[in-house]
C-alpha cells in the first residue's frame, strides 16, 4: 500500500465558499430524477430487457418521481426501443417528464431526436467529460478544444429540438466535475448557457456530477456554492447533483450540495450504478423524512419495492442498507433490545406527538415495515427486555421484570446451545414447557372455598398418581392453598410474589397468572398459570413454582405424601 502514488486530485474554489455551513438541515424536498433506467441500467451483469424496463418505470411512477432518465437511446436497439414504447403507447403520465443521455457527437444527437419524436416533454441530456485527467490521458485535448465539445453538442441540440416534435428542456453535464478546476467548470458551462440563453419558461439544468468522489464531502458543497453563486443566468437555471459513491459518501455528497444551493439531485433506488454506485435516493429522502420534512415520494411499502427492484435487477439490498435493509430496525443485543421496549411502552402511555424511540430514526411502520419480528429479534446476545417484549407482543404475556430475567436465561441458553436465532414461537414454546400449568411432581386438581373471617380451602392434589384433599385456612384464596402446601406437605419458601393479567392476543379470555416464590436459601423460582378462572390460574402459577423448586432442589415424596425438607 504505497501512499507515495496518491494525491488529492480535486481542486476547491478560488475563494472560500461556506455559506452553506449556515444552514441546520434541508427544508425542502430537490425535485428528484431517477437515472435508474440509464446508469443504474448500463450498471448490471445483465441489463434489462425491454419488458422488465418497462416494469421498472411503473415502479418508478409508483414511488412518485416525476423526472426519470429513460436511458442512452443511442446506444443499442433495445434503449432506442424503450423509448419508442413509452411514447407510442402513451406511456408517460403528463405530470412526468423522461429523459436522455447523448455525448456531444452530431450521430448521436441525430438519433436521440430520432428516438424522442413526438414526445409530450423531455430532457434532453449533453455531457462531455472535462476534468484534468480526461483532458490530458483521454481525450489529449486543450481547454478550449474541450470547451469546444461542449458548445458545438450545445448549438447540436438547439438545431434537432428546433427540427423535431416535442417539447424539450436542455440539461448539461461537464463529466467528471469533481476532477475538474472549479474555475473552468465554470467557463465551461457558462459557455453552454450563453448558446441556450434559459427563460423563466425554459430553464436550463445545469448538473454537477461527482462522476468519481475524490473529496471529503465539505469540498464537493464548497465546489457547488462557488459554482451557484457565479453561474450566469442563475435564476433560469436549475442546479443539479449527481454524486457516485467511490468513497462511501454520496449521501453526505448530496446533503451538503443541496446546503450549498442545489435544487434538483440525481440518483437510483438503493444506489445501483457504476463501480460503488449512484447516491442512494431512498436514503437521502428518507433522511429528509427522519426530520419531518416530506420528500414527495412514496416508500409507505418498502418490502414491496425491494421485491420489485430485486427481480428485476437480479441485485440484492443488504441486510443492512439503511431503511431497507432486513436487519436496519432490527436489534439482538440486550441493551438495545429493552431501550426500544421501554421507548414503546413511554410511547403508548404518553401519547407522544414526536417519534423518539431510542435506536430507532423512524418508525418502522412508516414505510411498511412491522414491529413484531422487525424490531426485536433473539438470539443468545439477547436479554430480558427484548425477550419480555417478543412475549407481550406476539403473545400477550406480560412477564414480571424479575421474571423476565429468569426466562431471559433460559432462553440465551437454548440459543447458545443451538447457535441460532430463536423464532417468536420457539421462545413461546419454551416459555410454555418451562413455566405453565407445571403439575408434576405436585399436581393440582381442583379447589373449594368458604369464607368467614378467613377462607378456608379443600384442595385437591395427586402425587403419585393418587389424589388428596387437603384442609387450609389463610387471608387469601391463594394464601390459604399457599398455606397448604407449607403446613400438610412441608413444602417451605417464602416472599411469595404474585401479578395477573387478562391475555388479549390469540387466547380468547384467558387470564395469566405469575407467582414467584423463595427458598430457604434464597434462590428464586417462578411460575405462570394460564386458565379461563383467574383464581384457577393463579393456583396453577403456584403450583408451577411450587413443582420448579420441588424438581430443582431434588426433594423426594414419601409414603405419606409429605416431601422432605432439603
Amino acid at each position: 500500500m504505497n501512499i507515495e502514488k496518491y494525491s488529492r486530485g480535486y481542486f476547491m474554489p478560488p475563494v472560500k465558499s461556506l455559506k452553506w455551513t449556515e444552514r441546520e438541515y434541508i427544508t425542502e424536498s430537490p425535485t428528484w430524477c431517477s437515472v435508474d433506467l440509464r446508469d443504474g441500467n448500463q450498471a448490471l451483469v445483465v441489463p434489462m430487457s425491454l419488458e422488465e424496463k418497462l416494469e421498472y418505470f411503473q415502479l418508478l411512477l409508483q414511488v412518485g418521481f416525476k423526472e426519470i432518465e429513460v436511458g442512452f437511446p443511442a446506444a443499442s436497439e433495445t434503449e432506442f426501443a424503450f423509448l419508442r414504447r413509452l411514447i407510442e403507447q402513451d406511456l408517460i403520465p403528463d405530470d412526468v417528464t423522461i429523459q436522455v443521455l447523448t455525448q456531444s457527437r452530431e450521430h448521436i444527437i441525430r438519433k436521440t431526436f430520432e428516438a424522442l419524436k413526438g414526445v409530450n416533454k423531455a430532457v434532453v441530456h449533453l455531457y462531455n467529460s472535462t476534468s484534468v485527467a480526461q483532458r490530458e490521458q483521454v481525450f489529449k485535448k486543450s481547454e478550449e478544444e474541450i470547451i469546444d465539445i461542449a458548445v458545438t453538442g450545445a448549438k447540436m441540440l438547439k438545431k434537432y429540438a428546433d427540427e423535431t416534435e416535442g417539447d424539450f428542456q436542455f440539461q448539461y453535464s461537464p463529466e467528471s466535475f469533481t476532477g475538474t478546476e472549479v474555475e473552468f467548470a465554470l467557463d465551461i458551462c457558462n459557455r453552454v448557457l450563453d448558446i441556450w440563453k434559459p427563460t423563466v419558461k425554459n430553464k436550463v439544468i445545469i448538473n454537477l456530477p461527482a462522476t468519481v468522489s475524490i473529496s471529503m464531502p465539505h469540498v464537493y458543497a464548497s465546489q457547488i456554492e462557488y459554482m451557484s453563486d457565479h453561474l450566469n443566468y442563475r435564476d433560469n437555471v436549475i442546479l443539479s447533483l449527481h454524486p457516485h459513491n467511490d468513497r462511501g459518501t454520496g449521501v453526505a455528497d448530496a446533503e451538503l450540495g443541496m446546503l450549498a444551493g442545489a435544487e434538483r439531485v440525481e440518483g437510483t433506488l438503493f444506489g445501483n450504478g457504476e463501480r460503488t454506485g449512484n447516491v442512494d435516493i431512498v436514503t437521502l429522502a428518507l433522511n429528509m423524512f427522519s426530520h419531518g420534512v416530506d420528500p414527495k415520494l412514496n416508500f409507505e411499502n418498502i418490502p414491496k419495492i425491494i421485491s420489485m427492484y430485486e427481480e428485476l435487477t437480479k441485485m440484492k439490498v443488504h441486510e443492512r442498507h439503511p431503511y431497507g435493509g432486513e436487519l436496519v430496525f432490527t436489534a439482538f443485543s440486550g441493551s438495545h433490545q429493552d431501550a426500544i421496549a421501554k421507548g414503546m411502552k413511554w410511547r403508548e402511555e404518553k401519547e407522544c406527538q414526536y417519534w423518539t424511540v431510542p435506536y430507532l430514526l423512524i418508525d418502522p411502520m412508516d414505510i411498511g415495515r412491522k414491529y413484531e419480528g422487525d424490531i426485536i429479534r433473539i438470539n443468545s446476545q439477547s436479554g430480558k427486555g427484548g425477550i419480555g417484549y417478543v412475549l407481550q407482543q406476539k403473545y400477550g404475556l406480560d412477564l414480571p421484570a424479575e421474571m423476565r430475567e429468569s426466562f431471559g436465561y433460559s432462553v440465551k441458553n437454548v440459543s447458545d446451545r443451538k447457535h441460532k436465532e430463536l423464532m417468536p414461537n420457539e421462545i413461546y414454546d419454551i416459555f410454555i414447557n418451562e413455566y405453565v400449568n407445571i403439575n408434576t411432581p405436585v399436581e393440582f386438581i381442583n379447589y373449594k372455598f368458604t369464607q368467614n373471617d378467613h377462607y378456608e380451602t379443600i384442595v385437591s392434589i395427586r402425587m403419585k398418581n393418587e389424589v388428596h384433599e387437603f384442609n387450609g385456612v389463610g387471608n387469601g384464596r391463594l394464601d390459604a392453598i399457599s398455606n397448604v402446601l407449607q403446613t400438610q406437605l412441608g413444602i417451605y419458601y417464602k416472599d411469595l410474589v404474585y401479578k395477573e393479567h387478562a391475555q388479549e392476543i390469540g387466547s380468547g379470555s384467558n387470564a395469566v397468572s405469575y407467582v414467584g416464590i423463595t427458598d430457604m436459601d434464597g434462590v428464586v423460582y417462578w411460575g405462570c398459570g394460564i386458565d379461563a378462572d383467574i383464581m384457577t390460574s393463579s393456583v396453577k402459577a403456584l403450583f408451577s413454582a411450587v413443582n420448579k423448586m420441588v424438581s430443582s432442589l431434588q426433594l423426594p415424596v414419601d409414603k405419606e405424601f409429605i416431601l422432605l425438607k432439603k
